[in-house]
């Protein structure tokens, strides 16, 4: 039993290798934000802190003052909320939507790397009154998907640059 589960598995690896198929690593930053500055008015947001995380694993080393950074990331607007999607028959709330939206540019020596973008994530989730405490902590958990989601999106970015 268990020499057919190896040889089970050593096949599908061996398929899987065969089709070309890899697990995505991390993006590989381009020289030039090799030390970048993380410029933003708030440095406690979930996304402040994801956005160090994912460069932070892509190898970037973060400058401490933008002064000795190869780049600045300039987080323009982080900002979480959310808004009423539905109410039910007896006027309570039936659905939420959470957002996440970031703004951002990185320049480097007085120049732009990336001009002004603009990103907005959102989720949606239902709302049940009988349970408020496991709805916040839901909507808690949305959040911080989000800001992850849109530190990978703007990684990715800036991978690509």
């Amino acid at each position: 039993m268990r020499q057919s589960l190896l040889y089970l598995a050593v096949g599908w690896m061996t398929l899987m290798s065969g089709c070309g198929f890899h697990l995505r690593g991390q993006a590989s930053l381009p020289a030039a934000l090799a030390t970048p500055y993380l410029e933003a008015s708030d440095h406690y947001t979930p996304l402040h802190a994801a956005l160090e995380a994912r460069l932070r694993a892509a190898g970037a080393k973060l400058a401490t003052d933008p002064a000795t950074a190869s780049a600045v990331i300039h987080l323009h607007k982080d900002e979480t909320g959310r808004e009423l999607l539905s109410v039910s028959a007896r006027n309570t709330p039936g659905e939420f939507e959470v957002y996440y939206t970031v703004e951002y540019s990185v320049s480097a020596g007085g120049s732009d790397l990336l001009a002004h973008q603009r990103v907005t994530l959102t989720r949606d989730f239902s709302y049940d009154e009988t349970a408020v405490l496991a709805k916040e902590h839901e909507e808690q958990s949305l959040r911080a998907a989000l800001a992850d989601e849109l530190a990978g999106l703007m990684l990715r970015r800036l991978a690509a640059l």
